[in-house]
């Protein structure tokens, strides 16, 4: 019998897409089991629903390391295995030209975030990170102590808009401000950027005339439940590849990115 995927998840919040993944895991509807969840918030409401499957939980507080930054940015001590100039050259969060000084800052205080939320994910071994509603954007230096397979990636991401279209934190609240007449969410691998990784799957739906915005947010939020679960047992069948496609742009440039191709075939 085959081994269940292990995934670990990270939430921020409520935990809504956390509690899809453990209703279709403890269904079998999926092939996997939760084996730790991971806050940035000491209150998310999602812990309580962990505690209650009896899965282990524990938390980070960013806000507080930030804090101390903030109040002797002489005596913060960087994780011993940070190195600056390394994760200037990979990050994709920040544009060129911004500002040094604040790059400066989230980059060093995210890695001292970051080495502690490894620390305390090493006490639990898993085969992919989900993070359902982690509202933390992840620097190189995680990135790449998780994702050690250049070919498969294991850090996917779940974001309220038909992305590339409204990337950030609002996706469903950009499309409703925007007059679009459809909504939807995607389910990403994680790289460099922000919710610029590559697509692994989308669900749609109607943005009818009357819909408010809650009303759009609860849409999203259906399909989200069944959109996360499906792409998580994608990978536990090992159906997911990431490649690099090269296109030819109208002005005569190529543009080249990493893209999933998915294996339907029968024999997977």
């Amino acid at each position: 019998m085959q081994r269940k995927l292990r995934v670990g998840a990270l939430i921020s919040g409520g935990g809504t897409n956390l509690q899809a993944i453990i209703d279709r895991s403890e269904a079998g509807e999926i092939d996997a089991d939760i084996v730790f969840v991971g806050s940035d918030t000491p209150d998310a409401k999602g812990l309580g629903r962990a505690e209650k499957h009896g899965i282990p939980h524990f938390t980070v507080d960013y806000v507080g390391i930030i804090r101390r930054f903030r109040t002797d940015p002489e005596r913060f001590v960087p994780p011993p295995d940070f190195d600056l100039d390394a994760i200037l050259s990979r990050q994709h969060i920040f544009p060129p030209g911004a500002d040094t000084e604040t790059v400066r800052r989230f980059l060093t205080t995210r890695a001292a975030a970051e080495a502690a939320l490894l620390k305390a994910m090493s006490a639990y071994p898993f085969d992919l990170l989900v993070l359902a509603g982690f509202m933390r954007n992840l620097t190189p230096y995680f990135i790449d102590r998780v994702n050690t397979d250049p070919e498969r990636p294991r850090i996917m991401n779940i974001h309220p808009a038909i992305l590339p279209a409204f990337p950030g934190v609002d996706g469903y609240g950009d499309t409703f401000r925007h007059g679009c007449k459809v909504g939807g969410c995607t389910v990403h691998f994680i790289d460099y950027g922000e919710d610029s990784g590559p697509i692994i799957g989308q669900r749609t739906f109607p943005i009818d005339p009357g819909d408010t915005l809650e009303a759009v947010r609860a849409k999203g939020l259906r399909e989200e439940w069944i959109l996360y679960p499906a792409c998580i047992q994608l990978f536990a069948e090992n159906r997911l590849k990431v490649v690099r496609r090269t296109h030819a742009l109208p002005d005569g440039r190529t543009m080249s990115r990493a893209v999933v191709e998915i294996d339907y075939s029968e024999n997977t």
